[in-house]
Parts: structure tokens; C-alpha cells; sequence
């Protein structure tokens, strides 16, 4: 059985308790615990309000509507951490890593998608929830935008220097 019919099913097992639980939030509630049991290290501290709502929302139609299951490999990262990353992949030629102050992580607004399968579904609807793939290279970040799809870029060395992640870019009116 694979992992996403055995997390399907545990989410329909649990239905009953999370309708005792959260009446009106049962599907999302027993979306929550099954996606728990798959993806048991994942962490969604520090995510925007607005992104948390948004993911939520995707994952839990994902799931109920087409079996799809979506985890999050990585969310908010502090600003530390982001420089970290971003030092490591200018060691190595730096092509897919922003500095803290351009990238969406920091601010809670960037999401990183597991699996593959996951992110293919978020690719055809996240547009629904204001998520949307930023980076032809990275099948797996996607960005809350709720005020529509940013342009797509190869990878993000091409957005770099930009001074803030939020500020219009060419091509984005």
C-alpha cells in the first residue's frame, strides 16, 4: 500500500474524533493528525499566518480530493540559518540559495514541497491558495503570493540583489 493511501486512510479513520475535536474543522483537524504520522518531523512554526492558512487549506484538499499528499521539507528559517545556507552555496558556486535579506524563508512566506508528487499538485493548483513555483531549478519552492503569480525565474541568482523580496521586479506590474 503506499503512503499516501495508508495516510488517506488513517485522515478517514480519524474523521470521527476530529469532528468531536473541532466540528466544523474535521476534515482539516484529521488531514493535520494523519499528515503528522507521515511527516513526523515536519515543523510549520513560524510560517505567516496568511502562508499557514494557505498551506493548510492546499494539503488538506490535496488529500481529500485527490489522495495527493503534501509535506513540508522546509518553511521559516531564522535569519541565521538562512546565512548559513546561503555562505555553503556561494562555497559552491551559488545558484540556488538567497542571501536572509531576499529570501522569502525568513519572512514565513516560502515553502519548501515534499514529495515530488506533492509539488506537481501544488504546481497545478496552488494558484488557488496564492502559492505558486518562483524557480524553473526548484521544483519543490513554492511562495505565498496572495496578490497573484510572480514571474518565473530560471533560478534565484537571477532574482538576487534585489533589496527587499517583496519589491515589484521587472516584469511583475
Amino acid at each position: 500500500m503506499s503512503y499516501s493511501r495508508l495516510t488517506r486512510l488513517i485522515a478517514i479513520a480519524a474523521l470521527p474524533v476530529a469532528w468531536v475535536v473541532a466540528p466544523g474543522r474535521a476534515r482539516t483537524v484529521a488531514c493535520r493528525w494523519a499528515l503528522a504520522m507521515r511527516f513526523p518531523h515536519e515543523d510549520l512554526a513560524g510560517l505567516d499566518p496568511a502562508t499557514h492558512a494557505a498551506f493548510t487549506a492546499a494539503r488538506r484538499d490535496a488529500l481529500w480530493r485527490d489522495g495527493v499528499l503534501l509535506g513540508l521539507t522546509s518553511g521559516h528559517r531564522d535569519f541565521a540559518v538562512q546565512q548559513r545556507l546561503y555562505l555553503a552555496d556561494q562555497a559552491r558556486g551559488g545558484r540556488k540559495v538567497l542571501p536572509p535579506q531576499e529570501s522569502r524563508h525568513v519572512s514565513g512566506t516560502a515553502l519548501d514541497i515534499r514529495p515530488v508528487e506533492g509539488a506537481g499538485w501544488l504546481s497545478r493548483h496552488g494558484g488557488r491558495y496564492g502559492l505558486y513555483r518562483v524557480y524553473d531549478n526548484e521544483w519543490w519552492h513554492f511562495e505565498y503570493r496572495p496578490d497573484g503569480p510572480p514571474v518565473r525565474q530560471p533560478h534565484p541568482s537571477t532574482v538576487a540583489r534585489w533589496p527587499t523580496p517583496d519589491s515589484q521586479r521587472p516584469g511583475n506590474a
